[in-house]
């Protein structure tokens, strides 16, 4: 067994990576392994399962999404420890940018081998690695770098899912309330509902009692062993906490004890906003519970108060330590259990108040996700700020990082490349030189003054670092042109400038007449239009600076105009901001308006007519919305989409802008699989014959596509290349659509393209699934005629799975765990996030519920971070249920199949409408 197969069984057995990680499979190479490891993250939770505590996690950023600069100071951090504590020599470690650059794998192999040999690592039992003599093949690590470039570079997001997303916490929480659900009576289906506000009421009673108790049997006694500092850091805001919760707790008691629960609703309305402080709390418990393991490590006559104190608070069944964690948990319990309210209230009335209730909690969820989201921004932030020399400004004042990497830059005079590192923030690049492990800064690039302009003439395929794009100063001054070093990078660049741009000229920023820019809100503020809070601790939304309003950036447009907005009360907005507790489509407003392009330059002279309005500054080029004009006016209104400005411009220094094709629906194509990656097709075609093919949509790259074909017994992968509206793989033969390439390609040999595949396009995959050919995921022959019926009515992206030990329901995907409807408009703050429409049909990837942030697809874009509230999910068995109303779906099987197949086989279909219109 190679060594590197080895490294991985070792890493599994340290508990690093799951038994089923990737790096597992039949098809695994070493590149998986590279790739899984060259972040540094879970290099750093691999010392820390071989000795505690050897790495402060919380020191580390465990989500560096690909950052050269965060993934080689967690590599330096894992470095540092092999040296200082497992006594590993520096000749024995590889550098930094072997890992990260991937340039001499090998050579990670090799420490992480004398890594499994120390005597910290033998103390574990597990056994060291290479367990038995093997060549090691060195050609196999020279190609990692070309493919690195390849594959673009992303993180396995699940992948810390399996280490990291634990409910910390979760079990404490759980034993503290489950004496209460012990005393409860038992619940008839007639008195759920009473049950339920039973459970609000008791356990609101105990966690306050469990902050009581933090509060006399820990914070006081300790006073006196602990520096002021000290104290500060472990306790943050209990005094505050307790109490909010003993007032709520009053309330809560008096409204269902005495007041039939008419008002509960409004309770937890009110307390919203006084809520907010578990934004520091959750923030800053992390912290919290380090600086407690530190003293309890170093201070004797503190571990044992401590111990004293823990015994004294609850027969020392939880450490203080247990403890801290509790608030974190209860915040985001509140809208669970007025969930379970809602559902079981009848009356019509007190169900939409409560609605109203389980907003603002789902809200008040949010916006503590947000501030603890901030503040790991924030320590990025300040990592940066300490490793840029020459920088005399704070790196605050820039909003949020986008991305950091190596870049090539040139003024548009065409001097020299020079090779820099930039650090892409909202408002501004910073543009530096990498010296050693820091970076002395060059350049602070404004981003309000730029535009940025994509340059595909430099593009050479397979030729590195010739992949540019234009910043264009929008005042005309000297601009700047970008290189990247592959095509997926400026890709990934492109993305992220325009995400950063986005922000600071948002779409509708400057609508009936206001002026909204990026603010950071000194307090909590809720934004004007839907009255929900706005995220995070700085630049949370926008402030017009002409009337004060704050909004998100998705409700930005759907005030009144400016001026008179403020006139009314907040409540005025309130009660028009929803329709069942749901906000409205923020962008109806202005779709489905002409879209115009600039073809001459118009900086305001000659005026329009006073009565029309301002003047509107426009540039060839730019992308114009046409709001009000007529083929006899001089003058037209619209909105410059590239500055977001509203005013008046010449009819005629416009033209209509090009019709974007409709896209081609090649879902009813039985070679077409929808969005896939390479790893997923080789696992649909490597059990199939020879010639088998398939054509995917590569969600990694919007629009772009590729063939995957089994050949010689091995799955081979071809990118489809468009440019200027062909398709093609060889550059002598161009297609106008999809359909001609693989028409083409079915009676012309692939070697056309790539010498070592002399093959045609023979047997499209899914035409596959009827032959007796084998495949692994097919369903057998003996499974019920209901899963064939059920195989044929299912979305094409789908592909089907055996019966025999999953749930009936779990046929749905191989990829996606579930299906969500958008329930309002979100707009993403960076590329960590996907923009929503309320009403879009999302496929949920991961769910990494102890932060609320899911991964996911919408439109063929994939993203990592977005809110689980912000969706209705689509239960398959609780649809099975609605339509069997009078029998629950789990005793159908206890019928026989031809008493149900027909009714079932109706009910999956509909299922299948709905969860898959397009079927």
């Amino acid at each position: 067994m190679e060594p590197w197969k080895q490294c991985a069984q070792w890493l599994i057995h340290c508990k690093v990576l799951p038994p089923n990680h990737r790096v597992t499979w039949p098809t695994a190479q070493v590149f998986d392994l590279a790739q899984t490891l060259r972040d540094g993250v879970l290099l750093c939770q691999l010392l820390n399962n071989l000795r505690s505590q050897s790495i402060n996690l919380k020191e580390i950023n465990l989500r560096p999404q690909m950052s050269q600069f965060l993934c080689l100071k967690n590599i330096r951090t894992f470095l540092s420890a092999c040296c200082e504590i497992f006594g590993m020599k520096k000749n024995e470690l590889f550098e930094a940018f072997d890992l990260f650059d991937v340039r001499d794998f090998g050579k990670v192999i090799e420490t992480l081998s004398k890594l499994s040999r120390t005597s910290v690592a033998l103390a574990t039992g597990i056994r060291p690695f290479p367990t038995e003599e093997s060549v090691d093949d060195e050609d196999i690590y020279k190609g990692l770098p070309d493919l690195l470039d390849e594959s673009g570079g992303d993180e396995d997001e699940e992948l810390y899912d399996c280490v990291y997303g634990e409910d910390e916490g979760g079990e404490v929480y759980e034993d503290l309330m489950k004496d209460e659900a012990a005393h409860q009576p038992k619940c008839t289906e007639n008195d759920i509902r009473s049950c339920c506000l039973a459970e609000i009421k008791q356990t609101e009673e105990k966690y306050t009692e469990t902050l009581e108790s933090i509060e006399k049997f820990f914070m006081v006694p300790l006073k006196r062993f602990l520096s002021a500092s000290e104290f500060d850091i472990v306790f943050i805001n209990i005094p505050e906490l307790v109490k909010i919760h003993r007032s709520l707790m009053q309330d809560i008691f008096d409204s269902i004890v005495n007041k039939n629960d008419q008002n509960l609703y409004q309770i937890f309305i009110n307390y919203k906003e006084r809520m907010v402080i578990y934004g520091q709390y959750c923030s800053q418990v992390e912290t919290a519970i380090s600086c407690l393991d530190h003293i309890s490590k170093t201070k004797e006559d503190v571990k044992l108060k401590l111990e004293e104190c823990s015994k004294r608070a609850n027969n020392g069944k939880f450490t203080l330590r247990d403890l801290l964690v509790v608030p974190m948990q209860r915040v985001l319990k509140y809208h669970l259990l007025l969930q379970e309210l809602v559902k079981h209230t009848i009356d019509p009335m007190e169900k939409e108040n409560l609605k109203l209730a389980l907003d603002a909690m789902k809200d008040l969820a949010q916006y503590v996700n947000e501030v603890k989201r901030d503040n790991e921004s924030l320590r990025e932030i300040k990592q940066f700020q300490l490793s840029i020399e020459n920088l005399n400004h704070s790196l605050l004042m820039y909003g949020r990082p986008q991305g950091d990497g190596e870049i090539r830059i040139t003024t548009l005079d065409k001097r020299a490349r020079q090779d820099r590192h930039i650090f892409l923030f909202d408002l501004a690049v910073i543009v530096c030189k990498r010296r050693g492990d820091n970076y002395e800064m060059k350049e602070i690039i404004d981003l309000q003054k730029y535009k940025i302009t994509n340059n595909p003439t430099t593009d050479k395929e397979n030729k590195k670092w010739s992949y540019g794009f234009y910043l264009i100063h929008i005042q005309g001054q000297n601009g700047l042109e970008f290189y990247c070093k592959t095509k997926d990078l400026k890709k990934k660049w492109l993305e992220q400038f325009e995400m950063a741009l986005s922000n600071i000229r948002p779409d509708n920023a400057n609508t009936n007449f206001h002026e909204f820019k990026m603010h950071t809100f000194t307090r909590v503020t809720s934004c004007k239009v839907c009255q929900m809070l706005l995220r995070g601790t700085f630049y949370q939304g926008y402030l017009c600076s002409k009337c004060g309003a704050g909004a998100h950036k998705e409700c930005l447009g759907r005030l009144d105009n400016c001026g008179r907005a403020n006139s009314g009360e907040h409540g005025t907005l309130k009660h028009e901001k929803r329709t069942n507790g749901i906000r409205r489509n923020s962008r109806q407003m202005d779709s489905g308006l002409p879209k115009m392009q600039v073809v001459r330059n118009y900086n305001g002279i000659p005026q329009p007519a006073p009565h029309d309005g301002p003047p509107l500054h426009i540039q060839t080029g730019d992308t114009i919305e046409l709001i009000k004009g007529d083929a006899h006016s001089r003058f037209w209104q619209g909105r410059n989409l590239v500055t977001g400005e509203l005013g008046y411009f010449p009819s005629d220094a416009v033209k209509p802008c090009p019709c974007v094709p409709k896209p081609v629906d090649y879902s009813c194509q039985p070679w077409y699989a929808g969005a896939m990656e390479r790893l997923q097709a080789e696992s649909e075609l490597i059990n199939r014959v020879n010639r088998t093919y398939l054509v995917r949509h590569r969600t990694k790259e919007s629009g772009e596509y590729a063939i995957s074909i089994k050949y010689n017994n091995e799955v081979k992968h071809i990118k489809i290349l468009t440019r200027d509206g062909f398709f093609h793989i060889a550059e002598n033969k161009k297609f106008k659509s999809l359909m001609e390439l693989v028409e083409y390609y079915k009676h012309h040999s692939l070697k056309e393209g790539f010498r070592s595949l002399d093959t045609t396009l023979q047997v499209p995959y899914k035409e596959s699934e009827n032959s007796d050919g084998p495949r692994s995921n097919k369903a057998s022959s003996n499974s019920p005629s209901l899963f064939c019926g059920f195989s044929f009515i299912t979305s094409p992206d789908y592909s089907f799975v055996p019966p025999s030990s999953t749930p009936f329901w779990s046929v749905l995907s191989p990829k996606a765990i579930g299906i969500a409807i958008a329930r309002y408009d979100f707009c993403a703050r960076d590329m960590r996030e996907l923009s929503l429409l309320k009403g879009d049909v999302v496929k949920i990837y991961t769910k990494m519920s102890a932060n609320g942030w899911w991964r996911g697809e919408v439109n063929g874009r994939v993203g990592f971070s977005f809110i689980w509230h912000h969706f209705i999910l689509i239960s398959l068995v609780s649809l099975l249920n609605r339509v069997f109303r009078h029998k629950p779906f789990s005793r159908i099987f206890s019928h026989s199949i031809s008493d149900t197949s027909s009714a079932l086989f109706q009910t999956i279909q509909t299922v299948c409408l709905i969860t898959f219109p397009r079927v």
